[in-house]
């Protein structure tokens, strides 16, 4: 038998449905405001267009990029996240299991694990090579090359 909903209820939750149809509504509004605020004073000279872009540009930038594979990058980017967050989350329990089973290995990790965890964690990267430096700068300048000529020719 199915319950019958009073009419006081139902009153309810047509005025809730109403309140979060608004709040949508006036987000939405919102967004499409202000990106015409910022189109127009990129426009008008306002705001400098370098620095802050403009809406129609980057919708511009992102549309010539589908056309160059930008689907492609992304997959290969999300199925490398996916891998690196699996892989991290596999070896951090085998670990927590292995520091939970022995004691003695606990006592022993514990002051390195604790440094680790204050390291930023962009210190704790492996090297400059895969992090987007030239293939053409030296090994040995440390990122140095900003600054002075490390190419090794």
């Amino acid at each position: 038998m199915k319950k019958q909903i009073s009419k006081e209820r139902k009153q309810y939750l047509k005025k809730k449905k109403y309140k979060q149809y608004l709040v949508w509504l006036t987000q939405i509004v919102i967004l499409i405001g202000f990106l015409a605020i910022w189109e127009i004073l990129a426009d008008r000279k306002i705001i400098d267009s370098f620095m802050m872009s403009q809406p129609s540009r980057i919708w511009e930038t992102f549309i010539n990029l589908g056309s160059n594979d930008l689907i492609k990058h992304i997959g290969v980017t999300v199925y490398e996240t996916v891998i690196g967050f699996l892989l991290g989350t596999i070896l951090g329990i085998i670990i927590a299991i292995i520091l939970w089973w022995s004691e003695f290995l606990s006592k022993v990790a514990e002051p390195y694990l604790v440094v680790l965890n204050s390291l930023p964690k962009v210190a704790l990267r492996t090297s400059y090579y895969y992090m987007g430096r030239s293939r053409n700068t030296s090994y040995y300048c440390n990122g140095s090359c900003n600054f002075f000529n490390c190419n090794n020719s």
